[in-house]
Parts: C-alpha cells; sequence; structure tokens
C-alpha cells in the first residue's frame, strides 16, 4: 500500500451526492409525476380520441320518447292507457318548482353549478365513504341522463369515462333546463311510470301541477330504487325517505320553516290500485285498443296516440253502477252459495296475519266487493279481517244473507266458520254485510239514434273476472225483445195496431218450425182470445206474435229484420223467429232499436270518433251515417210513428210500466224480453235521442229462476240508467208524419184505412165497431 507525502493516513471520502436520500426521493417523485403525466396524457389522449366516437345526441335534442296508447271519454277523462311505458310528457315551464327543487335536493343540488362531472360531489362522497358513513354516490343528473340514455349500468372505470364525457357533450349542446325536462320526462319510477307527471298521475290520482310538497318529495325518492321506496310496495320505506328529502329541502332553503313542517306531518292518499282511472270502461278501453291496433299495428303502443270514444263520463258512471246494483239485487233474490274456501289459520299472530295476507291475495277484490276471512262466527256475530288488515264486526240484517250457513244445525262443510274466506260490502251507513260474488253476468249499452254514438258500454260485472265483452261477443235469444221487428214487417203487410188477431192456442208441425211439431204457449200460459195488436205487443202475447209471422211468412219476417242490421244466417226463417229464436247481441240490438227512435234510420254504433297523434294532429276522425239523410232511411216514416206509439203503451201499461211510473215520462219505449225456461233476460227501450239496451244471463246458459223476467231483471238496469242520463233532458213529442189518418184514437196508413188491410186473423166475423176500437178502451181492458 502506497502511504501519502506526508505519511499520514488518507481521510474517508464523503457519498456522492447523486447517492443521497433527498436525492434519490427527488428522484422518485419526478419518476412518479412524469408517469402521472404521461398517464393524463394518455387519458386525455384516449379520451380525444374517444370525444369524436360518441353517439350523436339526437336523441336527446329531438327528444321522443316511447309514448303510450291513451284512451279518453268524449270529455277527456282517462279510461285507459296501454303500453310499456306509462308516460305523459311535460314541458320544463309546465314542471312545478317543487317538483324540480325536490329532485334537485336529493339527485343533484349542485346542478346549476358544475359541468356535467361534479367534481367537488365526487371528493365529498369519497371522503364519507372513506370515513364509514353510509356509502354514497356523485352522478350528477347529467350523467345519468348519459347513462339512461346511451350506456349500461355496468360498474366498470370505461364505462364511467364515457359517463363522464357524455355528460361533458350534453352540457356543451343542451342547456341546463332542456337537460333537467329530459331527466324528468325519462326516469323510471316504478309501476310502469316514466316520468314524474306520469308518477304523479299513478301514485296520487293528480295532475303534476296539482301536486303539494309531501307528494313532490315522495315522487322525487324514487329514481334511487323505485322498487324499494314505492309507496304502493313499501309505504314505510317510502315515508322515511320522503322524510329526509323534505328535511335536504328544508337545510337548502328550498322550503320555509312553514312548509316544511306541513309538508312532513301530511297524510298521503296513495292510490293502492295503480292500474285505476277516473270511471270504469276497462270494456271501452280495450275495444278501443283492438280497432286501433287494426290500423296502426306496433306503433299502437310508442307513438303516443290518443283515442278519443264517444262515452262520456257521466253515462259510463250511470251505466256501470245501474249494472252493479241489478247484478248485485239479482244475488240477493238467490240463496247463499257459501264460502269461497276454508283455511286453516295459524295460532300465532304473525303467522295468522300472513296466512291471511296470502290467502286474500288470490282473491281480489271487485270494487266495492271485498273479500275476508272469518275469525269468528256465531249465529247473532261474525268478525272477520280484510286484506288491508281492518277488523269488522258484522250482526243484524248484515248477516241475513248467510244465515242458514250459520246455524249450529248447518254441515261442517255448509258452515260459516272461522277460517272461511267471505265476501262483504258496505251498506250506505257503512255497516258491513256478508254477500257473494255474482256468477251471473250482464251487460248494457246506450247509443245516440241520431248517429250511432255510443254513450255507455260496460261489457260484463268485472273486468277483470272476464275480459269477454257481452255487449259485441255474446251472442243470445233475444226473446219477445224481437217481437217489435216482426210487427213491423206486418205493417208493411197491410196490418194495423187494431188489427183483431186471436190470442188462443196454435201448433205447427215440424215442417213449419224447421225442427219437431211445436206447441206454443204464452208466457203466462193464458189466452185472451181476440185482441187488437197494439194489445198484443203490450202484453207481450206469443200468440199473437206468431199469427202474425205465420200471416206475413217466416221468410219475409227474416228478410225485414235484416234492414235493421240482424243477420240473416243466426235469424233462421220459422215460426219460431215469431218468439226472438234467433241470436243477436246487445250492439245490434242498439242499433235495431234505434230505427225505431230515430224514425226510420239505419245508423251503426261506433266507439271513436277521433285518433291524433302526441302532438294533437288528427290521424282519422269517424265520419257515421246520420239519422236524417235519406239515404240511411230503411222503414217508412209512417211505420217507425206506429211502432214507437206502440212501444210507447208497453212502457206505459204494459210489461214495462215499471219505467213510465218511475222515470215520469211520456216519451219512452220499450220492450222486455224473457226467452225460453227464462235463460235470456232483455230490455231494449229508447227515449228519442238515446237507446238503451240491457241484457242478463249465465255464460253457459241455463234458468235465471222461474219468476225472473225481463221485466224484473233488465228493465231495473234500463232505469237506473235513464234517471241519471235523462235527468236533465226535456220530454219530446214526436210529431205525426204525413200519410197517417185517424180514427178514432188509432192511426192508420191512409192508403189502409179502417176496413182495408188484414182485418183480423183467426177470430171469425168481425164487427166493424169492434176493428176500430178505441185505444183507451183497450187501456182499460189492460188492468
Amino acid at each position: 500500500m502506497k502511504a501519502s507525502q506526508n505519511g499520514a493516513s488518507p481521510a474517508p471520502q464523503s457519498p456522492s451526492p447523486k447517492h443521497t436520500p433527498k436525492r434519490i426521493l427527488l428522484t422518485l417523485l419526478a419518476t412518479l409525476a412524469g408517469l402521472a403525466v404521461c398517464g393524463v396524457l394518455v387519458v386525455v389522449f384516449a379520451l380525444a380520441m374517444a370525444y369524436p366516437n360518441l353517439p350523436a345526441l339526437d336523441t336527446l335534442t329531438d327528444y321522443r320518447p316511447k309514448m303510450p296508447l291513451r284512451i279518453f271519454t268524449a270529455d277527456n277523462v282517462l279510461i285507459g292507457e296501454f303500453g310499456e311505458e306509462r308516460r305523459t310528457l311535460v314541458h320544463f315551464k309546465d314542471i312545478p318548482d317543487v317538483m324540480k327543487k325536490a329532485v334537485l335536493s336529493i339527485e343533484d343540488d349542485r346542478f346549476y353549478e358544475h359541468g356535467g362531472v361534479d367534481y367537488w360531489g365526487i371528493l365529498r362522497a369519497a371522503i364519507h365513504n372513506a370515513t364509514g358513513g353510509a356509502r354514497q354516490g356523485a352522478s350528477t343528473i347529467t350523467q345519468q341522463v348519459a347513462r339512461n340514455f346511451f350506456l349500461s349500468s355496468e360498474q366498470t372505470l370505461k364505462r364511467k369515462a364515457y359517463e363522464a364525457l357524455l355528460a361533458y357533450k350534453i352540457e356543451k349542446n343542451l342547456t341546463k333546463d332542456q337537460i333537467l325536462e329530459v331527466y324528468m320526462n325519462q326516469i323510471y319510477l316504478g309501476q310502469r311510470a316514466f316520468g314524474f307527471s306520469s308518477a304523479a298521475q299513478i301514485y296520487f290520482g293528480k295532475d303534476l301541477k296539482d301536486i303539494s310538497v309531501a307528494e313532490a318529495a315522495m315522487l322525487a325518492g324514487l329514481p334511487k330504487a323505485p322498487s324499494a321506496y314505492n309507496p304502493v310496495v313499501n309505504p314505510k320505506r317510502a315515508r322515511v325517505r320522503q322524510q329526509y328529502i323534505l328535511q335536504r329541502m328544508h337545510d337548502l332553503r328550498y322550503i320555509t320553516d312553514a312548509q316544511y313542517e306541513q309538508a312532513k306531518n301530511e297524510e298521503l292518499k296513495i292510490k293502492m290500485d295503480s292500474t285505476a282511472f277516473g270511471v270504469h270502461a276497462e270494456y271501452v278501453a280495450e275495444m278501443a285498443r283492438q280497432l286501433v291496433y287494426e290500423q296502426f299495428k306496433e306503433d299502437t303502443y310508442t307513438r303516443g296516440l290518443n283515442v278519443f270514444t264517444t262515452i262520456t263520463k257521466a253515462d259510463q258512471d250511470a251505466a256501470y253502477l245501474a249494472l252493479r246494483r241489478g247484478v248485485m239485487d239479482y244475488e240477493r233474490r238467490h240463496p247463499y252459495r257459501g264460502p269461497e274456501k276454508y283455511i286453516e289459520i295459524p295460532s300465532a299472530k304473525g303467522e295468522a296475519d300472513e296466512a291471511i295476507e296470502a290467502e286474500l291475495a288470490e282473491h281480489p277484490d271487485s270494487d266495492g266487493i271485498v273479500a275476508a276471512v272469518v275469525m269468528a262466527a256465531s249465529p247473532t256475530q261474525v268478525k272477520a279481517v280484510l286484506a288491508s288488515g281492518e277488523d269488522i264486526t258484522m250482526t243484524g240484517a248484515g248477516l241475513a244473507f248467510a244465515r242458514d250457513w250459520l246455524s249450529p244445525k248447518a254441515a261442517e262443510t255448509r258452515r260459516l266458520r272461522r277460517g272461511a274466506v267471505i265476501r262483504v260490502m258496505q251498506d250506505d251507513d257503512s255497516s258491513w254485510r256478508i254477500t257473494q260474488m255474482p256468477e251471473v253476468e250482464s251487460a248494457f249499452i246506450a247509443v245516440s239514434p241520431d248517429d250511432g254514438a255510443i254513450r255507455a258500454l260496460v261489457g260484463g260485472f268485472d273486468f277483470n273476472r272476464s275480459k269477454f265483452n257481452h255487449v259485441t261477443q255474446a251472442w243470445r235469444q233475444p226473446g219477445s225483445s224481437f217481437k217489435p221487428f216482426i210487427y213491423s214487417a206486418s205493417l208493411e203487410r197491410g196490418f194495423s195496431p187494431a188489427t183483431l188477431i186471436n190470442d188462443a192456442p196454435i201448433s205447427f208441425d215440424a215442417g213449419a218450425t224447421g225442427g219437431q211439431a211445436w206447441e206454443p204457449k204464452n208466457y203466462d200460459n193464458k189466452y185472451e182470445g181476440p185482441m187488437t195488436m197494439r194489445r198484443g205487443l203490450t202484453k207481450s202475447k206469443n200468440m199473437i206474435s206468431i199469427r202474425i209471422l205465420n200471416k206475413i211468412g217466416a221468410r219475409y219476417g227474416q228478410e225485414y229484420a235484416t234492414r235493421f242490421g240482424f243477420d240473416p244466417d243466426k235469424n233462421p226463417p220459422y215460426l219460431t223467429l215469431a218468439l226472438g229464436a234467433g241470436a243477436t247481441t246487445p250492439l245490434q240490438m242498439a242499433g235495431a232499436y234505434s230505427v225505431f227512435a230515430n224514425g226510420g234510420y239505419r245508423i251503426s254504433p261506433y266507439i271513436i270518433s277521433k285518433v291524433t297523434d302526441a302532438d294533437g294532429k288528427v290521424l282519422s276522425e269517424a265520419r257515421p251515417d246520420r239519422a236524417g239523410v235519406e239515404a240511411n232511411r230503411v222503414i217508412d216514416e209512417r211505420n217507425a210513428w206506429l211502432m214507437d206509439s206502440m212501444l210507447k203503451d208497453v212502457a206505459r201499461y204494459g210489461t214495462a210500466a215499471k219505467a213510465s211510473q218511475v222515470l215520469k215520462r211520456t216519451d219512452i219505449a220499450g220492450k222486455t224480453g224473457t226467452t225460453n225456461d227464462s235463460i235470456d233476460a232483455w230490455f231494449a227501450g229508447y227515449q228519442p235521442h238515446l237507446v238503451g239496451i240491457a241484457w242478463i244471463g249465465y255464460d253457459q246458459p241455463r234458468n235465471l229462476g222461474n219468476r225472473e223476467t225481463g221485466g224484473g231483471l233488465a228493465l231495473p238496469i234500463w232505469i237506473g240508467f235513464m234517471q241519471k242520463a235523462l235527468k236533465s233532458e226535456p220530454v219530446v213529442e214526436r210529431p205525426v208524419p204525413p200519410g197517417l189518418v185517424q180514427y178514432g184514437d188509432e192511426y192508420y196508413y191512409a192508403e189502409n184505412p179502417p176496413g182495408t188491410g188484414v182485418q183480423s186473423l183467426d177470430v171469425g166475423p168481425v164487427a166493424p165497431a169492434a176493428e176500430q176500437k178505441s185505444r183507451d178502451a183497450v187501456r182499460n181492458e189492460l188492468f
């Protein structure tokens, strides 16, 4: 080893500056910064490259959401909505301020401050989540719009990046108000509702402009989790979230102290049946849907078509209530069939509640007819629980219908006992009584005879139980309600209302009937001998109409009936046609009786007046046949007037006398109909500007009851409707048309005065005085 010059050891050397810890740390930081900058540059480059490839915003800038088909009454009441998405498009200026503030308070309170991505919100959420708080998100409303329109819901960095880019692009192309408008129309809010306007209608039955602060807060809670915070499905959770949103609105000074106090204590009325509309017109809505689909196919459910029907709310309500009342009155006259089911109720209350709730879910209510489970029963008292959890007690008159089933002597399988699933309904005094779901069906239709516009239509007792529309689809025997068309035919063959006809037994061989030998009878099995044709119709004498058809010919009767719209193949040319042994629908009957009501013109009942698109442009419009247009005339005006005169007598003195007694009008006319073995019951009647047809019967035809008739079953439904429909209508007196001459109290065709034409059938020699018997004398004989 070589020594230094002075002989001393060499001094130790210090580390090189490039190897100091500080230098190493700085180098490391610089490297990381460089990498970060490179990463940012790469990301920026990637985003810059991705930005031009982002989807076009046409769906936003030209926002055209899927709009459902909507069906309205003639007076603009919504009665039906069809489509995957239930939506009502509402413009920004029409969204109430309280709804906007409720949404902003919970979804994006810095919406009008950020540029699409809320960086402060992201930082705040990150800190909150890192400190162990309930997990928060930081998506802005703009980001939600981007996600809903263009992206999937997957949670990846790539999707998040695209979301941020799209949000930025949206902010550059739309104003804040436009973005908020799209969001509030597009967001899903449960119950198939898209947008807050639709949700307001579905959950509260209100227009969006009419909602309260409390209701707005409830709706604003839905976007985060429409099922979890749905007030129909989860009312408790929905209220907790509503209260939180109200607190947020108050903290942000969107509402005052007074508004906050009122809103947080407000009791909300939620529409539990979110499918219910303002009027029971389910059969009408379905008819309209089918007709529109035939024209527009799949566009029917996305184009936002608005269909305006011819029915009015007042008339439809009157028809629905009259039919339901008529059917339930029939049920009360017949025996109780017993509980719908028996279940075992667990002894533990929690388990019992669950079992009852599950069972009653299988027995849906039918308007006011509610399912209940019996908890305790004795001959004097029944306690039951409803699906709502309400406990009810029935005593006295409330048990009358099921009295025999409460007897201790009743068999175990036929006893009202604990676990029985029954039906109950409330009376006007709010007391409950036992009832039952009817098995019988019914139909009612009201038509304007001036142009065929259907004013009311109820196709059955409960659309949710049976979609079968008895007005349009039920081909049933019309019975005696068909007789007027045979009488009308006879007037064209020389008969007059004063023609005498023998009410006496008659028989025919198989050739005349098209089947087997026939010995028809009157309904009451009573015969009165010679009587005028007018009286024969008033008393609905079978022998009279049979002799008339036998005289004019069954073939002629069949052909003549086609003038009124009846199908010849469903009404064969046999003498049984005189008793309505063919087949028709209530819809056909409405058109047929319109001919008598309007003076002889054929009209075609129709249900849709017009169809418009979402912007209100008319796409199609009805052009109905009208009364008064001679091209539509199918019977002589004189014939129609004489038939109207005779049918008025039916409603004054005959089988439908109750109509005049109750309605106290002189301008109503009609005819009862009861088929053989009381299988179908009808009443077809009218006032000059309104025709109504009521029918009752079983879907699987069977006897309605030996004493049940059209006058006792269908007529009360017709009267119940007309009481409301004609309440403010003036009485119409029809003038005698030219070409009729009066002799005594009866009218005749001018070319067929007394002593000519057909004076009598099967009654032997008739004195002229008898032929001219006054109508007053005939009326007196009826009592």
